[in-house]
């Protein structure tokens, strides 16, 4: 007859200190490494955070619009934004890719003027991103 003790030994079931301190260690180790890489994830999308204010438009004729907004970027880095005119609808009627280079200053006030193809009821920055 068998003993517990030989059962476990045969199908590996024995409690290794070892292999224990092995597989701890293997745990310990992967998240550190998730935790480290969501804490980068986390600081490295807030230094290119980019946040914007319209502050206004003014509907100059049936051909354009003009857009007013501020944008506050990270110093010294250059910026792009998506302004668009749309009209009763909300459809969008008129669309500019603008780049601002970064001049060291965290906001700056932009106005900008939107061709459109009909006229337009209302203007917006739809987004900006660090380039």
């Amino acid at each position: 007859m068998t003993t517990q003790a030989e059962l476990d030994d045969r199908y590996g079931r024995t409690a290794d200190p070892a292999r224990r301190r092995m597989l701890w260690g293997t745990v310990i180790a992967v998240a550190a490494a998730g935790i480290g890489w969501l804490g980068w994830t986390a600081v490295s999308t807030s230094l290119d955070a980019v946040s914007v204010d319209g502050l206004g438009y003014e509907v100059l004729d049936e051909h354009s619009v003009r857009v007013s907004f501020q944008l506050t970027a990270p110093p010294g880095r250059d910026v792009a934004c998506a302004v668009q005119a749309l009209d009763q609808e909300f459809g969008v009627v008129g669309w500019k890719i603008v780049r601002y280079e970064g001049d060291g200053g965290h906001a700056m006030s932009r106005t900008e003027t939107v061709p459109t193809v009909a006229e337009a009821t209302t203007g917006l920055v739809e987004t900006c991103w660090v380039t």
